[in-house]
């Protein structure tokens, strides 16, 4: 069985405010408000979620080899 990491530090694009979130395992997260400057992130294009674009570890599914649940 593969491990998985369920912690990633997201790093805003605008104000560099770093926070470590846990990751849900049983849902995407589209949307993620930066505690620093408030600004509500998005996932990049060609990524499924904030984690992917924004955090130091991909997404639980993404980490397993398999799809996220946006890329279906």
């Amino acid at each position: 069985m593969n491990s998985i990491n369920l912690n990633s530090t997201i790093t805003c694009p605008l104000c560099k405010h770093q926070k470590e979130e846990h990751m849900p395992t049983n849902a995407c997260q589209w949307f993620y408000q930066c505690e620093g400057c408030g600004e509500l992130l998005k996932p990049l294009k060609g990524d499924c979620c904030v984690f992917c674009s924004y955090g130091t570890t991909k997404c639980p599914p993404i980490q397993l080899g398999d799809s996220c649940c946006n890329q279906k």
